[in-house]
């Protein structure tokens, strides 16, 4: 698979998700083992205090990290998310959401990967997680 079809594969994994169009999180760029997504919050983004949900900033890098990996895998594979783990550093309020997620080790079977998420400049999370190689493609 060439890079433009890893590319647009991460791209239809965005445009496809009916969760993550419902949240609103965009893809902003594509590169070999990174991917760096983006939110316009809203208030249906908060929690009751006021704060950007953690679920929101948990499934943000959870799904940049599944895009960076899907950028390094083989034709026919798809990536599930094994494991995950989010430090939440401080509590998230601002304008906009943005995530860098990186492939740390590829590997065929699993892909170890870590995301940081900042809220207008401001590092509010540190996740990690590992993704399966699965058979298939992307649905």
């Amino acid at each position: 698979m060439t890079r433009t079809d890893r590319n647009d594969l991460v791209r239809a994994v965005f445009d496809r998700a009916p969760f993550i169009q419902s949240m609103g999180y965009r893809l902003d760029d594509i590169g070999d083992g990174w991917v760096e997504t983006s939110l316009e919050l809203e208030q249906r983004h908060l929690q009751q205090h006021g704060f950007v949900h953690a679920g929101v900033i948990t499934a943000m890098a959870d799904h940049t990290c599944g895009s960076a990996a899907t950028t390094v895998i083989p034709d026919g594979k798809s990536i599930l998310t094994a494991q995950l783990s989010i430090h939440l550093l401080r509590p998230a309020q601002g304008e906009r959401l943005t995530c860098r997620g990186e492939v740390v080790k590829p590997g065929r079977s699993l892909v170890v990967t870590r995301a940081d998420v900042h809220c207008d400049g401001q590092h509010v999370g540190l996740f990690h997680a590992t993704m399966a190689t699965v058979d298939g493609a992307v649905r």
